[in-house]
């Protein structure tokens, strides 16, 4: 069976320390006031006392159904045999219509590079070489798991199994390999 990669973001365990925003930056040179990731603050909400905050990673989505890949006019933007929506940047011409299509608004022009830039999972520069990628390694509340999860025994894959999960914007039918679990947050 062929791999598909996703990442589980537990949502409870989230600090907003924003570690995985600072490894992303540094492990894959990404410009100053640039992200492929990052992870806001969700709230307050409820009533004093009651109130409840918590964090919500944003990156791409790495969509099976990937609606940037389909209209890229030059395939720069592309699935590889793993899954993961990757962008050659030698084959961008900036025409952003993958940025247009995009319902996650998770891609960005790279400013030094001039080609669209997005979160690759850290494909080639980590996971390629049996690491994981920058944002899961550097996790310190263990929020973040990668994996196979078409392999039963990845920690990714057991995640799933045991956890109700859910991906952002379902009603788009982009069929996501990010899955956010919210038990514990309140």
């Amino acid at each position: 069976m062929a791999k598909q990669y996703a990442m589980i973001v537990q949502v409870a365990k989230c600090i907003g320390c924003q570690a995985c925003t600072v490894a992303c930056k540094f492990q894959n040179e990404v410009p100053d006031g640039q992200y492929r990731t990052k992870t806001p603050a969700i709230g307050p909400k409820g009533t004093y006392p009651n109130l409840s905050l918590f964090f919500e990673k944003e990156a791409c989505q790495m969509c099976k159904n990937a609606p940037c890949v389909k209209v890229c006019p030059t395939r720069a933007s592309y699935k590889n045999e793993d899954g993961v929506v990757l962008v050659d940047v030698d084959k961008c011409v900036g025409c952003k219509y993958c940025m247009t299509a995009c319902p996650y608004d998770a891609r960005f022009t790279n400013a030094k590079t001039g080609a669209v830039d997005k979160c690759s999972f850290c494909y080639e520069i980590r996971v390629g070489n049996g690491q994981k990628p920058a944002c899961v390694s550097t996790c310190v509340g263990g929020a973040l798991e990668f994996g196979n999860i078409n392999d039963s025994n990845s920690d990714a894959a057991k995640l799933l199994a045991k956890y109700k999960a859910q991906v952002r914007k379902p009603e788009f039918g982009t069929i996501p390999n990010v899955y956010y679990i919210y038990e514990g947050v309140k």
